[in-house]
C-alpha cells in the first residue's frame, strides 16, 4: 500500500490565518470597516447599557459574552505571536504581498494606507527578501518588455526618501520611482528606501516592546474589570429576582 502523508498546519497559523484575511477583508475597504466597527460597537454598547439600566440579565450577559469573546481573540493573537513569530511573519509575508501589491491600484483606499505606511515607516515593498522588488508583482510597475504601462519598472513615489516631494517646491514628484527596479541596490538605495515594511514595522515594534506591551496590559486589564463588573451586577440582579421570588 502506497504510504499516505498527512501534512500538520500548527493551530496558531490556522488562527493567524482566519484573523488575518478577515482583518485585511475590512481594512482594505475603509466604509465596510467603518460599518463594521460600528454595528460591533452599537450593539455591544448598547446591550451593556440597556442591561444595566433595566437591570436585563440577558442584554448583560450579551455584553459579557462579547467581552469575553474579544479578550479571548486578543489573547490567542498575542500567544501565537510570541510562540511562533517566524512562523506568524511567514504566513503575513505570503498573504498580504499577494493581495496588497496586486490590489494597490485598483483600490483607492487601499492605495492611500500603503502609501501612509511606506512613508511613515520608510520602507518599500514588504517582504524582507525582495524589498521594493515586491512591486513587480503588480501589473502596473511589473519589469518585462512586454508590460506596456508608462509605469514599468518603477515603484510608487511614497517609496522615495523625499516622499515624493520636489526639494524646490511643494508638489508631489510622482516620477520619482520611475526606473528604479532597472537600478543597483546601491543605486537605488540613493533614491529610494529598499527594506520591505514588515521587517520595518517588525523592528519598530522590537524597538518598541515595552510600550506595546504596557498598552496591550493595560487594556487587557481594564478589559478584565469591565467584564468582571458586568458580570457581578449580573449575578446581583439575578439573586435579587431570586429573593423577590421566595418572598412573594
Amino acid at each position: 500500500m502506497p504510504e499516505r502523508h498527512i501534512s500538520y498546519v500548527n493551530p496558531c497559523v490556522k488562527y493567524v490565518m482566519f484573523a488575518f484575511n478577515f482583518l485585511f477583508w475590512i481594512l482594505i475597504d475603509i466604509p465596510v470597516m467603518m460599518v463594521i466597527v460600528g454595528v460591533v460597537v452599537f450593539v455591544v454598547s448598547t446591550a451593556g447599557c440597556v442591561g444595566a439600566l433595566r437591570e436585563n440579565t440577558c442584554l448583560l450577559k450579551l455584553y459579557s459574552g462579547c467581552l469575553l469573546i474579544f479578550l479571548l481573540a486578543e489573547l490567542g493573537l498575542a500567544i501565537c505571536a510570541l510562540i511562533y513569530p517566524h512562523i506568524i511573519i511567514g504566513v503575513v509575508d505570503k498573504q498580504l504581498t499577494d493581495a496588497v501589491i496586486k490590489d494597490y491600484r485598483e483600490k483607492p483606499d487601499l492605495q492611500n494606507l500603503i502609501d501612509f505606511t511606506q512613508i511613515e515607516f520608510g520602507c518599500c515593498g514588504l517582504t524582507e527578501r525582495y524589498g521594493y522588488h515586491d512591486w513587480s508583482k503588480n501589473e502596473y510597475f511589473m519589469c518585462n518588455e512586454s508590460n506596456p504601462s508608462v509605469e514599468r519598472c518603477a515603484v510608487p513615489y511614497s517609496c522615495c526618501k523625499t516622499n515624493g516631494l520636489d526639494l524646490e517646491s511643494t508638489f508631489v514628484n510622482v516620477m520619482c520611482g520611475y526606473n528604479v527596479q532597472k537600478m543597483s541596490d546601491s543605486e537605488a538605495r540613493k533614491r529610494i528606501y529598499t527594506t520591505g515594511c514588515i521587517p520595518a514595522i517588525t523592528t519598530w515594534a522590537t524597538m518598541n516592546l515595552n510600550i506595546i506591551g504596557g498598552v496591550a496590559i493595560g487594556a487587557a486589564v481594564l478589559q478584565l474589570i469591565v467584564l468582571y463588573l458586568s458580570r457581578k451586577l449580573r449575578n446581583e440582579i439575578w439573586r435579587q429576582k431570586q429573593l423577590w421570588e421566595y418572598e412573594y
